[in-house]
């Protein structure tokens, strides 16, 4: 069969660009079904160019030979539709390992097409008489079933992509589809035009117009990764995360977004791609800045101060039949390419979970503290009744002593022996005895509001200026029958009365915490040792620092690197842990201020509070007075 040195060299040329591109195809491609349908019909192809060049050697005087090639070419024409259209399914439908067991229907009508062509001299149904040129041959009934199947075919799979483009909105997907429209109508054109008689051409025209398709998928394979998996495993990973992402361009059109968005913010906004984003803002949503009148204000800080933006978007969504509210930290953030402003990618993040569990994180911790308040002021009800005893019984022998004076005034009325003065001495040791029952009256009054302080619940709290003085001196009250029953002895810094210092905030909450340190001073005392417990300030330009320095056992290193981040106890089964650790809590949620410890280099352990010095003022003594 002769070819003309036009048709030869066309030949050649697609050959060569079929042959490149299926080595460069496969090369570093990860493998699945829709790559392997690809491949099939690209290798059939080839295999189609090849028997065209082999026919242009065989003389035309060996007809059966070229019934046989010819039949081979027909073949490849056959099946490479039907892989294409293979492969547009599984590409739509994501499907990557084995095709389901009704898409092998496809190959169905060419395999009998193959059988058909090759004992076509037996029934000549395909071709009732063969030639090699268009305008000599005269096809059979089964030529036009072939046809109109392998157009089927080619149609179904154009449209396919088509629709996948058109659901997914996407501007690549849109692109990919018209180019892979445009590389699969050419061939079939081409083909429909021959068939037609319409053109006259050689048999070589058909497959070589394959070559134009194979530079137009190029394009979409290479240009905008048709056959790469990686842009269609990134939309479905975004599509995936619970988290919105949106991609805008400079200009403000809105260029990707994955199904999350789409369904929160897309839908009731009727946001589109290639459409801008500020078309969709109502007088309403400015009047009421709702999401998307935020979204905009960010985008357009970002475009004035090219750099991130972040903020907090609360939304009501109806979510299983009922209107809950969501939180999203919204973060957007420019795109640059090359140096220049492309766009920007916004991301909306899922905080409503994180929110909740941060609530009930402060609602436990709240109860913790509750908790422990409540605890400690069980371990001091033992210590109020011995508190309270000692005032009760002065009191009580000041009235004894005052019952005797008035009854010996009764007695001695009218006894001329008993001079004024003798009634003078009486009521002197009346108001001596009087004395004694106020001081006693203001000493339980002390321990009643104290302990009253302690009893309050700890979410209540009076933020005020209060004497570090008055605190401490409820801490020795509140802790006065426990320091008894271990002979220790409280000491307290001579600074503290001397400047004159007033914290701001609760006075009950900071009498808990240092209760608590003195306690467990207390607790860690050698039975031998030192029993001073000393407490003591300290300042710098940032902090005030408050310190309970004892001489007892110390803690171990195992518990220090845990004290103020665990619930651990150095105390063994009489110890919770719960003190020091909400302690820690109380200094930081009321106070802003936090712990630390470090040993006593005469042994035992110093306690620290430290508190921002904003919460401290310094003031006169006097001054002090007045205030408490």
């Amino acid at each position: 069969m002769e070819i003309s040195t036009p048709y030869m060299i066309i030949l050649i040329a697609a050959m060569v660009v079929t042959v490149a591109f299926m080595i460069t195809l496969r090369r570093g491609q990860q493998v699945m079904l829709m790559h392997k349908c690809y491949y099939a019909a690209t290798a059939l192809l080839l295999l189609w160019l090849l028997v065209i060049f082999a026919m242009s050697f065989i003389p035309p005087d060996m007809m059966e030979i070229l019934q046989i090639l010819d039949a081979t070419t027909t073949m490849c024409g056959a099946f490479i539709p039907a892989f294409i259209l293979l492969f547009s399914i599984c590409y739509i439908r994501e499907i990557n390992d084995a095709a389901p067991k009704w898409a092998w229907y496809i190959f169905i009508v060419p395999a009998v097409t193959t059988l058909m062509i090759f004992s076509n001299p037996l029934h000549h149904l395909y071709y009732r008489h063969f030639a090699l040129e268009n305008s000599s041959v005269k096809f059979g009934p089964y030529f036009y079933v072939h046809s109109t199947y392998t157009y089927a075919c080619v149609a179904v799979s154009i449209l396919l992509i088509v629709a996948y483009a058109i659901k997914t909105k996407s501007r690549l997907h849109l692109w990919q589809a018209v180019l892979f429209t445009v590389g699969n109508m050419i061939p079939t054109l081409v083909n429909l035009l021959v068939t037609l008689h319409a053109l006259q051409a050689s048999i070589v025209l058909t497959p070589s117009s394959f070559a134009i398709t194979l530079v137009f998928h190029g394009i979409v394979i290479y240009r905008l990764h048709f056959f790469d998996i990686r842009p269609v495993a990134m939309q479905q990973l975004l599509n995936w995360i619970s988290d919105c992402y949106l991609v805008t361009g400079k200009d403000g059109r809105v260029v990707n977004y994955n199904l999350p968005f789409l369904e929160i913010f897309g839908k009731p906004y009727k946001i589109r791609e290639n459409s801008c984003l500020s078309d969709f803002v109502s007088n309403e949503d400015i009047e009421n800045k709702t999401p998307l009148y935020n979204l905009l204000s960010a985008l357009h800080s970002c475009e004035r101060l090219h750099t991130r933006i972040t903020y907090e978007q609360p939304l009501d969504l109806k979510r299983d039949k009922e209107l809950k509210r969501y939180w999203f930290m919204v973060e957007v953030a420019p795109v640059f390419v090359k140096g220049n402003l492309g766009g920007y990618v916004s991301i909306f993040r899922d905080m409503t979970q994180i929110k909740l569990n941060m609530q009930k994180l402060a609602d436990n911790q709240m109860k913790m503290m509750e908790n422990e308040r409540l605890a400690f002021l069980g371990q001091m009800v033992g210590g109020l009744a011995h508190n309270l005893k000692t005032p009760i019984m002065s009191i009580s022998g000041s009235i004894l002593a005052v019952e005797k004076l008035i009854e010996e005034c009764r007695q001695s009325l009218g006894d001329p022996e008993v001079t004024e003065a003798d009634y003078r001495e009486i009521y002197g040791e009346m108001e001596q005895w009087l004395s004694r029952m106020k001081e006693a009256g203001a000493y339980m009054s002390d321990i009643i509001t104290a302990v009253k302080g302690q009893a309050t619940n700890i979410t209540v709290s009076e933020n005020v200026d209060f004497s570090l003085d008055d605190a401490i001196r409820r801490v020795m009250l509140l802790m006065r029958h426990e320091l008894q029953q271990q002979q220790c002895h409280l000491v307290i810094d001579p600074k503290i009365h001397e400047n004159g210092i007033l914290i701001h905030g609760d006075i009950n909450n900071l009498v808990q915490v240092m209760s608590n340190l003195v306690s467990n001073a207390v607790d860690a005392q050698k039975p031998d040792g030192k029993h001073d417990i000393v407490i003591e300030t300290d300042w710098d330009e940032q902090e005030f620092h408050l310190t309970v320095k004892d001489y007892g056992t110390g803690i171990s290193k195992n518990t220090r690197a845990k004290l103020f981040h665990q619930m651990v106890t150095s105390k063994g089964t009489k110890g919770t842990g719960l003190g020091i650790f909400i302690s820690n809590s109380v200094i930081h949620a009321k106070f802003g201020g936090s712990m630390w410890y470090e040993d006593n280099p005469e042994g035992g352990s110093i306690m620290g509070i430290s508190l921002p010095l904003t919460c401290v003022t310094f003031v006169p003594e006097d001054e002090v007075s007045e205030n408490a």
